[in-house]
């Protein structure tokens, strides 16, 4: 490219170099150079080539300096603009005037040659450049510009489309483009490309391909797409197992490759029994990898829209399959409430069951029975039971074990009846269920709560418990406590029975307790507990009573009762239960006649007599003006035994503050009494101490005397013991270094001797095992040698019989006489009748050769 631009410099400048060749007469020209000169008369530029030295005329003019010719080296090219014009022999053609004739806009592309100069108006459109190696797995596309001939003869008219493939040269023309460089696409195993035709095309397979359509390429290697395919994908196969198969749709109707006809929207599966590696066809959507369902010996389910033997979905069908097995879901299938256990009962358990269409079982006797739809039963273990695609099991039912104090409530959902089974183990039958108990929400909550009658008495209805939810569906039960009784009502017998305690109240399914609602608090406020259980007692409560005496002083008394039930007869018990709120009424009556009996008496009476004025008020006086010592209510028997005043308080501020200043002063003074009392106690206590501590102090100062001279005695007394130790001690210590330096000599000989018993011993082992090894060595050798010679010795057995066998019988006999045969016919052909031939050393018995040669053989002598 640098080399283009210096020559398009030169050719429309000029520089000052060039200016001073130009006005130079004699011009050198090197091998393998040129000039153009100009002739200013004709307006004519030639060419000059080197080697020569060129004179310049006055009318001419250099144009440009001398310039290396364009030299095309092997396997290059280059592309000349506005080529001169050859005739057949190539040589340059001219027109009249001498001017070089050029194809104008048009190109040539010219190949390795001898270098050749640029005429004038020729351009180096594009410069030397390597030929394109097109490499194997490689192609050019190639696109005509003009129509052409190329050299193999073939035709092609602007537009076509072509490959030019590789391993090859590509050697370009000037009427084609190079639209691309085309790589080959590796298909690798289990993997496919995805081709599209451009247009309309046949394959490399010669198979038709219409604009638009998508086929596979499956086969194993590098594939070179032709000129009108074009590669969208590849597809990697998908690998099944035993436990995984591929969801098609087909997109299209189209065959598939195991020659089935799949129509557009079918759905299908692909296992390892049809394929290991699956790609999927261009018309194949992959709606996912379907894992496969394995059911146990204690499993089965239930399979929805099955497909039948035709491949289609059963719509609305249903099918159970029991394990153990394996097996894939097909398209449109669903397992209804997935894998389930088989329901495996217990000589405690049973299966509630329903029919959804008519179906033929067995009862539990063994006989055959029809169920219709809708038909309830109940089927008892132990068995293993799996539930037909009809069946529907509503409930996996167990016997209820029951105390005797514990008990259920059963409905019959067909009469509607409720019972209460008590004491025993009981299983609801297919006509039964449980049937939940609702009580009352205050009395729900009392049987909840967990509070003890007598204990939690004086709590609050309000406040909580550990409460923990009831079972409806048990009987009701509730411990009477001892001295405590509870009403229980019959709402459909209409009638009430009282229990005492202690005793466990089981509530039937009609019954309802008696709930009292008590007044607390004080003063007494109403409804504030409530309770299922009436106490007998003796028991107390408390009330705060405002009353007002005669000359107008109110006061606030706390008084508590002591009371208590009398036991009525049986036929009479529910009398205790007729107010439910006894301590609210007893209370009331009580404060209204004591506020009536303190009314009448002023406040220094009351207060000097206020025991007896409200013990008056509360009991009365019998006919004989005896003091009563109770007070009975005759509606539910409830006496009160004594009445306790706690407390005594002024309700006016004014009388409140004299009563406690008199209290506070009474208080002060004998407060000051006490306090000069324990100071003066307190100031002899002081003296008595301080003398005890100073006679302390002299007894601890001849203690410590005492002390110290002990310590310097022993510590003399240590002197002396220790100065005698040290020179003991080292004599020993020096004893039992030498005794130990002798022992430690005497045990390392010891195992010297030892050491080199074991080096002898392991050498003479090491010895005896090297023997014994070349012993092998050489026995293993000599049988290797033995069974090689034995080994060749068969082989030339073999050998020489196969060549006795090549060869056969005939033709050894034929060998074996074909010498003597060959003398004899030697003679014959030399008309010699006999002939004696030898080796000159051997001595022969001319005696009687003559008469074997002659015919007369010597007679034997006979013996």
């Amino acid at each position: 490219s640098v080399f283009i631009f210096s020559i398009s410099y030169c050719i429309v400048s000029s520089t000052p170099s060039e200016d001073k060749m130009a006005a130079e007469s004699i011009i050198r020209i090197p091998p393998y150079h040129y000039i153009h000169v100009l002739d200013q008369n004709s307006n004519v530029t030639r060419v000059e080539v080197g080697p020569k030295t060129y004179i310049r005329q006055d009318n001419e003019r250099i144009v440009f300096a001398p310039v290396k010719m364009v030299m095309v080296p092997p396997r290059h090219y280059c592309i000349i603009l506005n080529p001169v014009v050859q005739d057949a022999d190539g040589e340059v053609q001219f027109d009249a005037v001498g001017q070089v004739r050029l194809r104008h806009a048009d190109l040539e592309i010219r190949l390795a040659q001898d270098p050749f100069p640029l005429y004038p108006g020729e351009q180096l459109q594009q410069g030397v450049t390597p030929l394109q190696v097109v490499l194997a797995n490689t192609a050019l596309h190639l696109k005509a510009l003009l129509d052409f001939e190329d050299d193999q003869g073939s035709k092609y008219v602007a537009g076509d489309e072509w490959l030019f493939e590789g391993p090859g040269t590509y050697i370009p023309h000037k009427e084609v483009e190079v639209v691309e460089t085309i790589q080959a696409t590796v298909i690798r195993p289990n993997q496919a490309i995805r081709l599209q035709a451009r247009k309309e095309c046949k394959d490399r397979e010669g198979n038709k391909r219409v604009t638009g359509e998508e086929w596979l390429v499956k086969r194993v290697g590098a594939y070179l797409p032709g000129v009108f395919e074009e590669v969208v994908d590849t597809v990697d196969a998908f690998v099944l197992t035993e436990k995984k198969a591929l969801h098609l749709r087909a997109t299209k109707t189209f065959q598939d490759s195991q020659d089935i006809v799949r129509r557009t929207g079918e759905e299908w599966l692909i296992t390892m029994a049809d394929t290991e590696a699956h790609i999927p066809d261009v018309y194949e959507e992959v709606m996912g990898v379907v894992d496969i369902t394995t059911l146990n010996s204690c499993q089965y389910c239930v399979v929805c829209d099955p497909v039948g033997a035709d491949g289609k979905p059963q719509l609305g069908k249903k099918k159970k399959i029991k394990g153990e097995t394996s097996f894939f879901l097909q398209p449109g299938e669903w397992l209804e409430q997935g894998i389930q256990d088989i329901y495996i009962l217990s000589e405690e358990e049973g299966l509630l069951l329903r029919a959804l269409r008519v179906l033929d079982d067995l009862d539990e006797d063994g006989e055959e029975v029809t169920r219709k739809p809708g038909d309830r039963w109940l089927i008892r273990g132990p068995l293993e039971y799996v539930p037909p695609v009809e069946v529907e099991v509503l409930e996996r039912r167990r016997s209820i074990p029951l105390a005797e104090n514990e008990g259920i409530y059963v409905r019959d959902i067909k009469t509607g009846k409720v019972r209460a089974v008590i004491g025993h183990t009981y299983m609801l039958s297919q006509d039964e269920e449980l049937w939940e108990k609702e009580m009352p929400s205050y009395v729900e909550a009392l049987l909840v709560a967990g509070r003890d009658p007598v204990v939690d008495r004086s709590r609050e209805t309000s406040e909580g418990g550990n409460a923990t939810p009831r079972d409806k569906t048990r009987a009701v039960s509730y411990r009477v406590p001892h001295n405590a009784a509870v009403q229980v009502y019959d709402y459909k017998e209409r009638k009430a029975r009282v229990v005492f305690g202690p005793e466990l109240v089981l509530l039937g399914p009609d019954e309802q307790f008696t709930m009292l609602s008590l007044s607390g608090g004080r003063p007494k406020r109403p409804h504030a507990r409530r309770a299922l259980c009436l106490l007998l007692g003796p028991d107390f409560c408390t009330d705060v009573v405002t009353i007002e005496t005669a000359d107008h002083a109110r006061l606030q008394l706390q008084l508590a009762y002591n009371w208590h039930f009398e036991i009525p007869p049986a036929a009479e018990a529910s009398r205790l239960f007729s107010v439910l709120d006894f301590i609210g009424d007893a209370c009331k009556t009580l404060a209204s006649r004591i506020r009536g009996a303190v009314a009448a008496v002023t406040f220094d009476d009351f207060h000097k007599n206020s025991n007896r004025l409200i013990c008056a008020a509360v009991f009365g006086f019998d006919g004989e003006g005896t003091l009563r010592t109770s007070l009975r209510f005759s509606p539910n028997g409830l006496v009160i035994s004594s009445i306790d005043i706690q407390s005594v308080e002024p309700v006016d501020q004014r009388t409140r503050d004299a009563l406690q200043r008199s209290v506070q002063l009474a208080i002060e003074i004998t407060t000051n009494s006490q306090e000069a009392a324990a100071k003066h106690e307190a100031e002899r206590l002081e003296q008595e101490a301080r003398g005890r501590l100073d006679r302390q102090k002299i007894l601890d100062q001849a203690e410590a005397e005492r002390a110290r001279k002990e310590l310097l005695e022993l510590e003399a007394m240590s002197t002396a013991v220790e100065s005698t130790g040290a020179a003991k001690a080292e004599a020993q210590s020096r004893a039992e270094a030498a005794r130990i330096e002798g022992e430690g000599a005497v045990l390392q000989a010891k195992l010297k001797a030892e050491a080199t018993a074991i080096e002898t011993e392991s050498e003479l082992q090491r010895l005896g095992k090297a023997r014994e090894q070349e012993l092998r060595f050489a026995k293993a050798q000599a049988d290797l040698d033995v069974a090689r010679a034995e080994a060749l010795a068969a082989v030339d057995v073999k050998k020489f019989e196969a060549v006795i066998q090549a060869l056969g019988a005939s033709t050894i006999r034929d060998i074996a006489v074909a010498g003597p045969e060959m003398q004899a016919k030697l003679l014959q052909g030399l008309g010699i009748q006999s002939t004696l031939i030898t080796d000159g050393s051997s001595p022969i018995n001319l005696f009687t050769t003559a008469g074997g040669l002659l015919g007369f053989l010597p007679k034997l002598s006979e013996a």
